[in-house]
């Protein structure tokens, strides 16, 4: 079983270490600083990062890695498509690499940016994912580069993993996304009861993630965009009746970046 735990970085990112506590190896996820894994590995002595997954290419995902390769000669995976700083191998879709001693399988989820990968690794009991800024809790990433059929094509195929799949994504933004998806649907229990504890949870100053994908299907809007209530409301908000699912993701994530 690995281990995750997150290490938080600049105002909202979360870095995510993988730890496999029989060989005392470890891995990270989107290391935009390096000193939140620098500082771990120096509290933790004994542990050896051994690779450095890689979402995609804004900053905040890549700038410490140069800096982490350095000082620990860690492998450095990411998108093939691009520029990644150090990359030692170059990931494609359905590609499936070795970290930790597990499989994981790369996801190609093209929308946020146009190369973006996650990372699933399928364990019987508990599915990890790793979604950078595709999937978020309540919530899915801005479209940067991609189109939003492109986006809504890359949900819809990881909403399609077993539902105890975890959702570790890169960023601390579940309490306004959970506010937007009440506002697309003021009637869904599942929403309001989510906002609730997710809300008494930051209070505390509490990590809102993982999620998990039974549970994003039920709260996340861009996951929802079949359902009838969220078409209404999408018709509503933009004037014009979206006949397709992703038409109505579109006027959802149009919605979403002004709200």
């Amino acid at each position: 079983m690995i281990q995750v735990h997150p290490l938080p970085a600049f105002n909202d990112n979360y870095i995510w270490l993988l730890q496999d506590l029989s060989s005392q190896r470890c891995a990270v996820v989107d290391p935009g600083d390096a000193q939140p894994v620098l500082g771990w590995l120096a509290q933790n002595p004994g542990w050896h990062l051994t690779d450095i997954l890689i979402t995609h290419h804004h900053k905040d995902h890549v700038g410490g890695v140069v800096q982490l390769k350095q000082a620990t000669d860690a492998r450095v995976l990411g998108p093939a498509t691009e520029n990644i700083p150090a990359r030692d191998v170059a990931l494609t879709d359905n590609d499936t690499v070795s970290v930790l001693g597990r499989d994981f399988t790369v996801h190609a989820v093209p929308g946020h940016t146009l190369g973006h990968i996650a990372f699933y690794h399928h364990d019987a009991t508990t599915p990890l994912l790793f979604s950078g800024d595709t999937l978020f809790a309540a919530g899915c990433g801005r479209l940067f580069e991609g189109t939003p059929e492109q986006m809504h094509e890359s949900l819809s195929r990881l909403a399609a993993l077993p539902d105890s799949t975890l959702v570790y994504c890169a960023h601390e933004y579940t309490l306004s996304n959970l506010r937007f998806a009440q506002a697309v649907e003021p009637d869904n229990r599942d929403i309001a009861e989510r906002l609730s504890q997710v809300s008494q949870w930051r209070s505390e100053n509490r990590i809102s993630l993982p999620s998990n994908l039974a549970l994003e299907r039920r709260t996340n809007p861009f996951l929802r965009a079949h359902e009838t209530s969220v078409k209404e409301k999408a018709d509503e908000r933009s004037g014009r009746d979206n006949s397709t699912p992703s038409a109505v993701f579109a006027s959802l994530r149009a919605w979403k970046d002004t709200f």
